[in-house]
């Protein structure tokens, strides 16, 4: 058995790169909270991409415990990873953006403070993508690594 694999316990490095993201998400939905724009239900009555995002708190919670049960693997990761960059950089960055950069950067004075969310914000979107491709790796070498019932 391999260290880190599904098969042979937790992965810390998983375990630490979900954290990190939560804590990342964390941090943009308090920026939003602090800004008060692009908010949206709970805290208003409607609903935004603010208010779907905050699926991603079950999702991740749900996903930890199928984790520690050996119910899911770095695949669950890597889809709920991946697509919440996805859904992140679609709101915020491109020609569609819902929330662009200048939504975030000129809502705080001074300026560099807005440029701080803004880069918490990159890093994030980052930590995403850098998650998404380690839980994506993990994923493939477990795939390639025989079960114990087929080596024998």
């Amino acid at each position: 058995m391999r260290k880190g694999s599904a098969v042979s316990g937790p992965n810390r490095m998983l375990y630490g790169l979900i954290f990190l993201a939560m804590f990342m998400s964390l941090g943009h939905h308090i920026d939003h909270l602090i800004r008060g724009n692009h908010v949206g239900w709970p805290l208003t009555e409607h609903v935004t991409p603010f208010t779907y995002s905050l699926g991603v708190y079950p999702l991740i919670f749900l996903g930890l415990y199928l984790y520690a049960s050996g119910r899911v693997g770095p695949g669950f990761w890597a889809l709920l990873s991946g697509s919440g960059a996805l859904f992140v950089a679609a709101i915020h960055f491109g020609p569609a953006a819902v929330e662009p950069p200048a939504d975030i950067i000129n809502m705080y004075e001074p300026r560099f403070v807005g440029w701080l969310a803004f880069a918490w914000l990159v890093v994030f979107v980052a930590v995403l993508v850098a998650t998404c491709m380690y839980e994506l790796r993990s994923w493939f070498r477990q795939r390639e690594t025989p079960s114990r019932s087929e080596r024998g």
